[in-house]
């Protein structure tokens, strides 16, 4: 698994580390250790939650009580998550659910969309699922917002009011 850090000279460096920890329980290592808070233990990890090779979370003082943090674009694992690493969002349909990073949110059978917290309420601001995302740009859980990316370059080049 890949992750980067910064130096803490405005640089940063691409590490890669074997994962060692099971992190969500489900039977696969999907965590490598480190001491990133610097207090001797190690305690904290990188995560790759959606088995791609690279850390999508950091991970501080991981088991109970652990806190949950997401890279917020720049390369600085800065957005926070809720304590367990779990948000709340809302379907397609409307439904609020409950759950982990990847989820279903176009209702399409597949647990393969991500979420993301941008404000670190608790609550998902950003989906993305495939070539699409969907975002809630007023901050009252509902989807307002679909961004496509047709030219699968990784930048949107649409978006449509939902």
């Amino acid at each position: 698994m890949e992750y980067c850090l910064g130096d803490g000279d405005g640089s940063a460096t691409m590490w890669t580390a074997a994962p060692d920890i099971d992190l969500n329980a489900d039977g696969a290592l999907d965590a490598a250790g480190l001491d990133f808070d610097s207090d001797g233990l190690l305690d904290d990890a990188m995560a790759d939650l959606d088995a791609d090779d690279v850390a999508d979370h950091l991970v501080r003082d991981y088991g109970p009580g652990a806190a949950f943090f997401t890279d917020d674009g720049t390369g600085t694992w800065a957005v926070s998550l809720d304590r367990t690493g779990l948000l709340r969002w809302f379907g397609l349909d409307g439904v609020e659910h409950h759950g982990g990073l990847v989820v279903d949110v176009d209702a399409d059978g597949q647990a393969d969309d991500r979420l993301a917290d941008c404000d670190g309420d608790g609550l998902a601001d950003r989906a993305v699922s495939g070539e699409q995302a969907y975002v809630d740009a007023d901050g009252d859980g509902r989807w307002d917002i679909k961004l496509r990316d047709g030219n699968a370059d990784g930048k949107a080049d649409g978006a449509d009011q939902l």
